[in-house]
């Protein structure tokens, strides 16, 4: 944010890479290989989520862990996350670090996540070594395992809009779209595999022995595969670093008649061209000739990025609201999966004795349960394979509302006919909608942010572009919506559950949503031709 003592929301930073005095200028192609190192952020994001979808019940469960604070773990993290997910996209929109404006916040983040994993798979294990007092050693187990179940939550749910932002800082209009595919394949790909390794009984294995605990192993895996990953992503594609506005004009390309095809600079590519001293006048004559509210993006404060966010387009607002619908079905589906799979597929009583039948029988549910779960996955990442083939078919709109049909049919038929094998091949349309939601309302914003590029283009000089906005407010406004759907979620499904004296409510739930979701898609969602 500005250091300046002059007007509050006047001081000016500029992109290296962005609103040239000639216009803006298309990215470079990147290769395949440079998107799939991207991609591999989403893969250690999701495998870390599918470890904690696993575990962190157990872990909490094994502490002791009151009742009345279960509500407070789950709807801390995206709270918080509602609330400060658009600060933190507005401020990376300003950040002027030499690393770029995403990359900076996507380590932090990571640490956050790689923390927190720590503390809740190895909390109970440390406050053991150090603390002999029963009561204190629950009170500190508890406390520690709490923070980094929150942190890792909160970490996880943030860290996507600054990934998305950096895919549409640095790709052309064209790689985005074969980004956005590649991260809903590795996203995929990483829960199946966490997932998996979740499965396998690590006690009575070698390592599980030489580790101590089954927590311990999954720690060693999660962190391995989640730093490797990281590191890759944030080696992936080099970003621009923003300048300041104010006291000198930003290195831009240059028109194709002051260099030659191959000497052109890219927009997002933090390589520098040398530049004639004409040239560079040339240049530095545009700058300055340029009026600065048109070339430049102000500093938000507080007050101007609730007002941006007030003041979003409406096709913007309508594809936030579709977002909140599918996530809300998704999740009310997701979160209650498992349990739904042992009380009313396997007619197990979760609240019998543990050394019961019916409660061997819940258990059993719970695993096929994880199983279908991991179905999810694998068909989610298989679908993002085939979305690009089918979207020349269909378009985004088609995909939209499709994704979002088949998970309501499919929740719906779970729900009025509880089979077992019915259950796991309709798990399927889980990952269907998964990838949907991973891909297709990005494509949109993307789209929407290519339509206006064009319009800026076309706009006569002088004329000032007062959004107030940029990519990283309106990725983090749209990812932002996972987390007010979490707080519906968490909020409301329990009293339904309560009210209605049967899970089985959930998927119901979960279906009417999903097909309300299908109508707003096709009647209130703006697309691009």
């Amino acid at each position: 944010m500005s250091g300046s003592n002059g007007p509050a929301d006047t001081h000016t930073y500029q992109s290296l890479s962005e609103d040239c005095p000639f216009g803006p200028v298309e990215q470079p192609k990147r290769s395949t290989g440079r998107l799939i190192m991207h991609s591999m952020a989403m893969f250690g994001r999701e495998f870390c989520l599918a470890v904690e979808a696993a575990y962190v019940t157990p872990v909490l469960l094994s502490l002791g862990l009151p009742k009345s604070l279960y509500s407070m773990v789950w709807l801390l993290s995206p709270i918080l996350g509602f609330l400060l997910q658009p600060v933190v996209g507005s401020v990376s929109d300003h950040c002027r670090a030499r690393w770029g404006r995403r990359r900076p916040y996507i380590l932090a983040l990571g640490i956050m996540m790689l923390l927190g994993m720590a503390l809740y798979l190895n909390g109970d294990a440390v406050v053991s070594a150090l603390v002999a007092n029963p009561r204190r050693k629950l009170v500190w187990a508890v406390t520690i395992t709490m923070i980094g179940v929150v942190l890792f939550d909160f970490s996880a749910d943030f860290i996507d809009g600054p990934i998305k932002a950096y895919l549409f800082d640095v790709c052309s209009h064209q790689d985005k779209e074969k980004g956005l595919h590649y991260h809903a394949l590795f996203t995929g790909f990483g829960g199946t595999l966490g997932y998996l390794l979740g499965a396998v009984d690590w006690v009575h294995l070698e390592l599980g022995r030489l580790l101590g605990t089954e927590f311990q192993v999954m720690f060693f895996f999660s962190g391995l595969v989640f730093t490797v990953c990281f590191i890759t992503h944030l080696c992936s594609i080099p970003e621009a670093p923003l300048r300041d506005g104010a006291q000198d004009p930003p290195a831009c390309p240059v028109p194709q008649g002051l260099l030659s095809a191959d000497e052109v600079q890219q927009y997002g590519s933090i390589e520098k061209v040398e530049h004639s001293d004409a040239e560079t006048e040339l240049i530095t004559q545009g700058w300055a000739n340029k009026k600065a509210p048109e070339q430049s993006q102000t500093a938000m404060s507080m007050k101007s990025l609730l007002r941006a966010l007030v003041n979003m387009p409406s096709h913007y607002r309508c594809l936030c609201i579709s977002h909140l619908i599918g996530w809300t079905a998704f999740l009310s589906n997701m979160l209650f999966f498992t349990d739904f799979m042992g009380q009313i597929v396997y007619h197990g009583d979760p609240y019998s004795s543990h050394n019961s039948t019916e409660f061997f029988i819940y258990e059993r549910g719970v695993e096929v349960g994880c199983w279908g779960l991991c179905i999810n996955s694998l068909f989610s990442s298989l679908y993002s394979y085939f979305q690009k083939a089918l979207v020349s078919y269909i378009g985004l709109k088609g995909l939209y509302f499709m994704g979002y049909l088949l998970f309501g049919l499919g929740t719906g038929i779970i729900g009025l006919f509880p089979n077992v094998y019915s259950t796991l091949v309709l798990c399927s349309m889980f990952g269907v909608m998964s990838s949907t939601l991973y891909t297709v309302p990005f494509n949109l914003i993307a789209e929407y942010h290519h339509e206006e590029e064009k319009e800026k283009q076309q706009r006569a000089p002088g004329v000032p572009d007062n959004s107030g906005r940029g990519k990283g407010v309106d990725c983090a406004a749209l990812t932002c919506m996972v987390q007010l759907a979490q707080i519906l979620v968490g909020g409301g499904l329990g009293f339904l559950v309560n009210m209605a004296g049967s899970v089985n409510v959930v998927v119901m739930t979960a279906s009417a949503v999903a097909l309300i979701g299908c109508c707003f898609v096709a009647l209130f969602v703006r697309y691009v031709d």
